[in-house]
């Protein structure tokens, strides 16, 4: 279950929401380096890559290998992105989140700034990127979420760096897909 909370948390603080992808980020394809911290309820928040540290092995292999699925590396005690010309194109770069409503305020070349209203789980976030050029870009994300019947506010800033044009065995991020369990005998 925790790890489910970690990729649902991961996945929503990247989240822009299907609004963006109407429009392509100011941004080069390849790989990238993203580097967070995150404040909820007014204390600082453990980086959620350190919850991977406490996993047992095959446990923190398996969320490992979700994430890479999508496009994303945890496994060097950093996160890795790699973004090609069609997961930027596509809006895939930021992952999408159903029940999402995005309005966009600002779109410029250096500046993004949009307000989503999500129900599942029910929250509201203000969001804003800057590209301080197609290599850098800054995320600030702040949030009221109601996560089993608990209120949190929560701020989180992104900074993300290119590393270069190949992203090795890193396949290019893609819309989150979550494994499919594997049928029992009863359900063949």
């Amino acid at each position: 279950m925790r790890a489910v909370v970690f990729l649902s948390m991961y996945l929503c603080a990247m989240a822009l929401a299907d609004a963006a992808q109407a429009q392509t980020p100011p941004v080069k394809p390849g790989l990238w380096q993203m580097q967070s911290t995150r404040e909820v309820d007014g204390k600082k928040a453990p980086d959620p890559l350190e919850h991977l540290k406490g996993m047992p092995p095959e446990s923190r292999k398996r969320m490992e290998e979700i994430m890479r699925q999508q496009g994303v590396d945890i496994s060097g005690g950093g996160t890795k992105m790699c973004l090609n010309r069609d997961s930027l194109d596509q809006g895939t770069w930021q992952g999408t989140q159903s029940g999402c409503k995005t309005d966009f305020k600002t779109r410029s070349s250096s500046r993004w700034a949009w307000h989503s209203s999500c129900t599942q789980p029910p929250s509201e976030s203000d969001g804003e990127a800057v590209f301080a050029d197609a290599e850098n870009y800054t995320v600030k994300h702040a949030s009221t979420m109601t996560l089993q019947g608990q209120t949190q506010v929560s701020q989180m800033t992104i900074t993300a760096k290119w590393l270069g044009t190949d992203c090795g065995t890193l396949k290019p991020v893609g819309p989150p897909k979550l494994p499919v369990p594997p049928k029992t005998p009863a359900q063949k």
